[in-house]
C-alpha cells in the first residue's frame, strides 16, 4: 500500500481509513429562484453549475430534506448548460452564469 500524507487522510463514520482524492477541478455558479415582483425566494432550492477545467458541466438541484441541516443533491432531467444568463442582484443587471 502506497503512503500518504496525514493531511489527506479521513476517518469514514464507520472508522475507516480514507484518501481524500481530487476527482476534478473547475469553477462553479450557485443559482437561486426568485419571484420577479418581490425578489423573494419561491422555493427552497437551489441549482449548483459546475465547469471541471476539462469543460465538463455537471448540474445539480440542492433540495432541503424534512430533517434539520440536511440537502440532497439531484441531477435534473433536463440539463440547460453553462449558457444560461442570470441575475445579478449587487449589479442589478443580467449576466452570462460564466462570464
Amino acid at each position: 500500500m502506497p503512503e500518504f500524507p496525514e493531511e489527506v487522510l479521513t476517518v469514514s463514520k464507520k472508522g475507516r481509513v480514507e484518501v481524500r482524492a481530487l476527482v476534478r477541478r473547475g469553477k462553479f455558479a450557485l443559482i437561486e429562484y426568485l419571484d420577479p415582483e418581490t425578489m423573494e425566494r419561491t422555493e427552497d432550492k437551489y441549482k449548483l453549475v459546475l465547469i471541471g477545467d476539462d469543460g465538463a458541466v455537471e448540474e445539480y438541484f440542492i433540495l432541503p430534506l424534512k430533517q434539520a441541516n440536511r440537502r440532497l443533491m439531484v441531477i435534473p432531467r433536463e440539463k440547460k448548460g453553462d449558457k444560461l444568463m442570470v441575475w445579478n442582484r449587487e449589479a442589478q443587471r443580467a449576466e452570462p452564469m460564466f462570464p
